[in-house]
């Protein structure tokens, strides 16, 4: 993790010398300000963890300051400062959001202790609320099973847990690209700052980058108040972009400053904020093609591939199907209280036989929908649901065109393959360049 930031608000600049050098020796960073005006400045652009601010400044005073900081960020605690304290200076500053009112001359060493004691509560309260904003539902460990394929991706999260580095997760949709973000965050340095995660695919242009850098109120005719941004929220912690491939175009620089500079400005905003995230990003596409194809930025891509790890789908590892599916019944049985449900063994070899084109998803649907349906504690094939999970096959028609019988053809084979182009051009036994013309082709038709 990084050092401890602290914002010096001071116009005396032997004060300033003596505490930062202090404070750096105990292994805090120090960013210093002389005024009102600097330290707006530097709250703004260096998001310190604690602002210490003196009194009585050119410019102003501290209680003119405080309620200005707590606008910018509510979260970050203010040490007050005075050689001419009283108790109702002291009410005051209180009021107006001061953590700690601290009289002059003042021990150093008793700074030290307040300031540690404010982060390590400024950090708990980050800690519960990265607690409680994790899902409900309980996250599947991803590398359950024995293949080949999952332990040779445990092998590689496990060299890459403790990094800093960017990390790209690819994989088919399904297959628990996001189970293994988690996870990442959860046994890594910053697993007690927030997990923060975002569907690019999710949204438009405007509300994605509303959402992730968040806006300055009047930035747009519906932004009433300033709102902090993803990246704000996930500061010290772990910021997951999944589906980073449908990420727009006009986003994707800023994204890149974010993680060269470490810098990012809100909408509406000129100034730059300081940030400091992981960044987890995952895709069913492959970004190489779409860099090609200028669908996405080939620097970008460079620099969030950093780390790859590829989550094999589970026609990958079919022998793994058996021990996923005997969580999940664990998991539902214990859930309705019906106790252990367990597979027939024609069950358990129709699982291992299905493609599983929704993967680790679908096979959860199919035995959820399994044990919903049936009334026995052991599911037989005849539970087994898997034909409404795809196009229902219809007859072509004899009315149709070339073009659109190829059209329909083509739908249904993705639809087989998972939505994977690559495979399903190969099934087609047309290049993938190919494909993507054609697919490109009946979106510009509406198709």
């Amino acid at each position: 993790m990084t050092r401890t930031r602290i914002l010096l608000v001071d116009d005396e600049p032997g004060v300033r010398l003596g505490m930062k050098g202090y404070l750096t020796q105990h292994g805090f960073d120090v960013d210093e300000a002389t005024s009102v005006a600097e330290a707006q400045e530097g709250f703004r652009t260096h998001r310190p963890d604690v602002a210490v601010i003196d009194y009585r400044l050119p410019d102003g005073t501290a209680l003119e300051l405080l309620p200005r900081l707590k606008e910018l960020d509510a979260a970050v605690p203010l040490v007050v400062l005075t050689g001419h304290g009283s108790i109702e200076l002291a009410v005051q500053a209180v009021k107006e959001g001061a953590e700690q009112f601290l009289t002059k001359p003042l021990e150093l060493s008793v700074l030290k202790v307040v300031l540690e004691r404010l982060v390590a509560q400024r950090r708990e309260r980050q800690r519960l609320m990265a607690d409680r904003s994790r899902t409900a539902r309980t996250q599947v460990d991803p590398f359950l099973g024995n293949s080949p394929a999952i332990r040779a991706l445990r092998d590689q999260a496990e060299r890459v847990r403790d990094s800093d580095s960017p990390v790209l997760v690819t994989g088919e949709t399904g297959s628990g690209k996001s189970v293994l973000a988690r996870w990442l965050h959860e046994v890594g340095p910053r697993k007690d700052a927030p997990f923060v995660d975002m569907n690019c695919a999710a949204l438009s242009k405007d509300l994605l980058d509303s959402e992730l850098f968040g806006h300055e109120k009047g930035a747009f005719t519906s932004a009433v108040a300033a709102k902090p941004g993803l990246l704000e929220v996930a500061d010290r912690g772990t910021l997951f972009l999944d589906e980073i491939g449908d990420m727009d175009v006009a986003v994707q620089p800023k994204l890149l400053k974010v993680l060269e500079e470490k810098r990012f400005r809100r909408l509406g905003d000129v100034k730059d904020r300081r940030v400091d995230v992981r960044l987890v990003a995952a895709t069913h596409q492959d970004l190489q093609v779409a860099a090609r194809e200028k669908r996405f930025r080939s620097d970008l891509y460079f620099r969030i591939s950093t780390l790859i790890l590829h989550v094999p789908s589970l026609r990958e590892r079919a022998e793994d199907v058996p021990v996923l599916a005997s969580h999940f019944l664990a998991e539902m049985g214990a859930h309705r209280g019906r106790g252990q449900v367990e597979l027939e063994p024609d069950a358990e070899r129709a699982l291992m036989a299905y493609s599983w084109p929704g993967n680790i998803r679908e096979l959860r649907n199919v035995l959820e929908r399994a044990v919903l349906l049936s009334g026995t504690s052991r599911l037989s094939r005849s539970d087994l649901r898997f034909e409404s999970l795809l196009p229902a096959e219809e007859p072509l028609g004899e009315d149709l065109t070339l073009e659109e019988l190829e059209h329909r053809h083509i739908e249904r084979v993705l639809a087989r393959e998972g939505g994977h182009v690559e495979r399903a051009a190969t099934k087609l036994g047309i290049s993938r360049s190919s494909l993507y013309a054609k697919i490109k082709g009946w979106q510009h038709k509406g198709g």
